[in-house]
């Protein structure tokens, strides 16, 4: 039995996917696997893997991945450091990060494209929209480096803003953490998950899911956030096949 690649087989029923499209965000720290800087060789490797299995599984899937495993500008800026400059060190740092993430994808066989905000042309394409979106459709995992090519813009508010652009279904941002809680489940045992969200709560309670640029961004255009952790196997696709994982953040 022959299904659309949005389909997925349940038995003998065809379970629609909910999503097509989507747009990753990954923290930069994800990519330091128990290490306390930089990229984890077997952590980078697991990802890549799971994210050829969700491609595979008829998503288009775009990647924005940030750069704090390397260097954070507002870290910068508080040592007193000029914040633009700060900030391009912040882009180069998730430029490293994408580079390092089309290896570990391609290594494991997969085809993938890095799209730069900033224009670094010996090493990545320089981000327009239409060819981002041609990417998409032949088949290919697509990561945006650089952010939004601006200052005082956040990775969180890129991935907003790119996932608009290419017009994904829904923002994935892959944590360290199951979802977002009322308090930090480390510092607090006794803080309690939520299982949905709406934007105007998240941003009231300032639970700090995404920047709120970028809440305000996908409150907006109407488009669905999806909390979860990354760093445990196989939730990524669950993720992305619409099982209750982590925290949905949507207007009701």
């Amino acid at each position: 039995m022959s299904t659309a690649a949005d389909d997925v087989v349940v038995g003998q029923q065809v379970k629609q996917h909910p999503y097509k499209r989507v747009l990753l965000k990954l923290s930069g720290e994800v990519l330091m696997g128990d290490t306390a800087f930089g990229i984890d060789a077997d952590t980078i490797s697991r990802l890549a893997v799971e994210l050829i299995e969700v491609q595979a599984s008829g998503v288009d899937l775009a990647i924005v991945i940030g750069g704090g495993n390397i260097f954070r500008g507002m870290s910068g800026t508080a040592s007193g450091m000029d914040r633009a400059s700060a900030d391009y060190m912040g882009m180069l740092a998730t430029m490293m990060n994408s580079i390092a993430l089309q290896d570990a994808i391609e290594r494991q066989g997969g085809t993938v494209r890095v799209i730069s905000a900033l224009h670094i042309k010996e090493i990545a394409e320089p981000y327009i929209r239409r060819r981002a979106v041609r990417h998409l459709e032949k088949g290919r995992i697509l990561i945006f480096a650089a952010g939004t090519g601006n200052p005082y813009f956040t990775t969180d508010t890129a991935a907003s803003l790119r996932a608009m652009e290419i017009q994904a279904d829904a923002v994935l941002k892959g944590t360290k953490v199951d979802g977002v809680y009322t308090a930090d489940p480390v510092r607090n045992p006794d803080a309690k998950k939520y299982e949905t969200l709406t934007f105007t709560e998240a941003l009231s309670k300032r639970l700090g899911v995404m920047d709120a640029t970028a809440m305000s961004l996908c409150r907006d255009n109407h488009m669905p956030i999806v909390v979860f952790d990354v760093t445990t196997p196989g939730q990524m696709l669950k993720a992305v096949s619409g099982e209750a994982v982590g925290t949905l953040v949507q207007e009701n």
